[in-house]
């Protein structure tokens, strides 16, 4: 049985070393990161060595309630659901039900005239060159319109659909939210059912995920890690259910805890849900950066980026969503792993904020505390 160690905000006593352990860096890092300006209200960080988890928090989930931030406090995972969406679809390759290979005009024949020769692992590894729809003025306008609506799959791709590819595909590295909303479609095409019931099979079930759901509307599960905007000279503003998910769908819109992230983490680094054969096609890596990017260096493989630290290397994904932003990944067997999740959206946009920096500091510790222990 694994042993849990929990840190609260006030952090854990430091040993008389004069060099503090990086878990002994991580609570400081956690205090200094919610008190100083643009910082978010709460933030929470998942270690996991081969001695047990460590959960370490500062500041709260809630502010009108002062409820303290735990592991399973329900928080959306934005753009993290994208390695949710390359686990089913590698697990439908490893049996049989489409190839890595196949193209969008094989799969949803007729559908996208101009999209047609692009392969699911293109669309997985960011290399397609379909354009962003979270970047088209339309979507953009209809969202600003009415934000709590629910917008549909086949609506999100529609935004772009006319636009043809913006490189050659298989040609060049480009982040973009429209290739997982697309491999959803082309999940429910292989399988014949929904997404949502499919995530339910190939993840949910063998990975014993109770706690982890793709919503379509604003509700969310209690406890609820409440996510904030921060405006300067304003109070924070609870943003948790402003935002309807749908429009980020199987790109960004799935609900999970700290710890269910944690362990799905595990296990899709791992290569539990598809095996070592696929494991490796997946680990074909690129130069690119996850949104936001997380520690050291990233690299893009098929939903999974590689990121070298000054600590040694993890796998896996971050992500920010109006109120949330996360981090997590895991050493190459799983056994190692790191979840970091603050209430707030701190990203790489220019100029870079002090409390995106230390966001990005605070992960490298965890990673370091992750593979140190």
């Amino acid at each position: 049985m694994l042993t849990l160690v929990v840190v609260g905000a006030l952090g854990a006593a430091c040993s008389s070393s004069s060099s503090p352990t990086a878990s002994e860096q991580l609570t400081s890092q956690l205090r200094q990161l919610v008190a100083m300006p643009g910082g978010p209200v709460g933030a929470i960080a998942l270690v996991q060595t081969k001695a047990g988890v460590r959960v370490s928090t500062a500041g709260v989930a809630n502010r009108a309630t002062g409820q303290p931030v735990t592991d399973s406090d329900f928080m959306r995972l934005a753009s993290v659901s994208k390695a949710y969406n390359g686990a089913v679809t590698l697990s439908l390759v490893q049996q049989g039900k489409l190839a890595l290979t196949d193209t969008i005009g094989q799969l949803l024949p007729g559908q996208f005239p101009a999209w047609s020769a692009i392969t699911v692992a293109q669309l997985l590894h960011h290399t397609s060159g379909l354009p962003d729809y979270t970047k088209s003025p339309a979507f953009l306008t209809q969202v600003s319109a009415d934000p709590t609506a629910t917008i549909t799959p086949q609506q999100i791709v529609g935004f772009v659909a006319n636009q043809s590819p913006l490189f050659a595909p298989g040609s060049t590295y480009d982040y973009s939210d429209t290739d997982n909303i697309v491999v959803g479609l082309i999940v429910e095409a292989v399988t014949g059912q929904s997404y949502e019931s499919e995530l339910a099979t190939e993840v949910y079930t063998p990975l014993s995920l109770t706690d982890t759901s793709l919503p379509s509307t604003t509700a969310m599960g209690q406890p609820t890690l409440h996510g904030y905007a921060l405006d300067k000279g304003r109070p924070p503003e609870d943003v948790t259910t402003a935002l309807s998910p749908s429009g980020a769908w199987a790109s960004g819109a799935m609900v999970s805890t700290p710890a269910g992230l944690n362990t799905f983490m595990r296990a899709y680094v791992a290569g539990r849900l598809f095996g070592p054969t696929l494991q490796k096609d997946q680990r074909q890596f690129v130069p690119g950066s996850s949104g936001p990017p997380g520690p050291g260096t990233n690299s893009a493989g098929l939903a999974i980026y590689r990121y070298q630290t000054k600590c040694g290397t993890v796998f896996g994904h971050t992500g920010n969503f109006p109120g949330y932003t996360m981090f997590a990944a895991a050493t190459s067997d799983g056994s190692r792993s790191v979840t970091v999740a603050v209430n707030t959206q701190l990203n790489d946009t220019k100029p870079v904020s002090a409390a995106y920096t230390a966001l990005r500091n605070l992960e490298s510790t965890a990673v370091c505390a992750a593979l140190a222990g």
